[in-house]
């Protein structure tokens, strides 16, 4: 398999918008009411939030392809675009996303990688994520990548509200 990965441009919104919807929608629909999971996408992926976030100066977009087709992709925030206040010296992952289809092929590994090599080279000294407690798989996975959950927050599908694990890295 020939693994890629390729910041993403603003003239990439569309296809950003694409695989945010399917990678979302593959990991929450089960879990959730179709009406929670259609507001949230309509917010949270609509094409002008999606310029927005790719035109913000603190965030990047990164696809992850596999022989040539968008497999994932992760956003990563620094400073103000951190969706939580945790420091000047922190770095969040705050989307690593990897399609049903392309699970299980080392490609959450590259992008884990990349966000990691990017926070080196900001001289930043933590990584930090947030988790749905029940997503045991990516759970495992930052586990085992030495992420240790800190704390816990809300997050709000609808009304539904969920728990988010916080799980940070130190870097040395």
């Amino acid at each position: 398999m020939d693994i890629k990965i390729k910041k993403c441009l603003i003239e990439d919104v569309k296809e950003l918008q694409k695989i945010s919807v399917i990678t979302f929608t593959e990991t929450f629909e089960e879990h959730n009411t179709q009406e929670h999971i259609k507001a949230y996408l309509d917010k949270a992926f609509s094409i002008p939030q999606m310029e927005k976030e790719l035109a913000n100066p603190f965030s990047r977009f990164f696809f992850v392809t596999a022989d040539g087709q968008v497999a994932g992709y992760l956003k990563v925030n620094e400073n103000d675009a951190q969706t939580e206040d945790m420091g000047e010296d922190a770095f969040e992952i705050e989307r690593i996303y990897i399609s049903r289809a392309f699970q299980k092929h080392g490609l959450g590994k590259h992008l884990m990688e990349r966000a990691l090599e990017l926070a080196a080279g900001l001289g930043k000294k933590k990584l930090w994520l947030g988790v749905w407690e029940h997503n045991d798989n990516a759970i495992s996975f930052y586990q085992k990548k030495g992420f240790v959950k800190t704390a816990e927050h809300s997050f709000f599908m609808g009304d539904d509200e969920q728990i988010d694990w916080i799980m940070v890295k130190e870097l040395d």
